[in-house]
């Protein structure tokens, strides 16, 4: 089983709960229409990952977004995750009404970050993702369709959230393709402050 750390220990989700068009701008960077009702999707936790790929049998796609771990059915950390996407595929089977895993829950399709203990205002939470030092992405709280007590919430109606488990909120505007020897740094802010930070290299 794959492994995060949080608060300087080893955790153990059992999956990974991520949420689709959560953001209008990104809704409308690719062309989706804004929902009705929560977009929730999983990925298993052989998706997490530590290497950053260019590909994985045709091109890959970034996706920086806040994420929380889970404890006593509460967020209890955040950390930076990037949610990595077969675009095409997802197109094609999108396309058909066919689920999304074969293009979202590959082995290697979520990296994370440290975790660290939710010690300050959910609503204040920032992200921010460079790429060779130019700002690609940034995003809060504040611009999400459903904030993350409400993503809380409608989650645990219909299944259980364990310790340990990471929420992904969604992704802000400035999506794209992963080209090899891209350097990454993903990070989540608090009123200017850096609370969880991470770098790849694309290979």
């Amino acid at each position: 089983m794959q492994t995060v750390s949080f608060a300087q220990h080893t955790v153990t989700p059992s999956k990974i709960v991520c949420i689709g068009r959560n953001y209008v701008a990104h809704i409308e960077e690719l062309g989706n229409e804004v929902p009705e009702q929560m977009v929730v999707f999983l990925k298993p936790n052989s998706a997490l990952g530590s290497t950053l790929y260019a590909e994985r049998d045709e091109a890959l796609h970034y996706e920086g977004e806040i994420a929380f771990i889970v404890k006593e059915g509460k967020l209890a950390g955040v950390g930076f995750g990037l949610d990595l996407t077969k675009r095409a595929l997802q197109s094609r089977l999108k396309s058909k009404g066919l689920p999304w895993e074969r293009a979202k829950g590959f082995d290697g399709a979520a990296l994370c970050s440290n975790f660290v203990p939710l010690t300050v205002p959910i609503d204040g939470l920032t992200m921010e993702l460079r790429i060779d030092g130019e700002l690609r992405q940034q995003g809060g709280v504040e611009l999400m369709m459903y904030k993350p007590a409400a993503i809380v919430e409608e989650l645990a109606s219909f299944m259980t959230l364990e310790d340990g488990d990471i929420i992904m909120t969604g992704t802000p505007a400035g999506v794209g393709e992963i080209l090899a020897g891209q350097h990454f740094n993903g990070r989540v802010v608090s009123a200017g402050k850096i609370l969880a930070e991470h770098s790849w290299t694309v290979i």
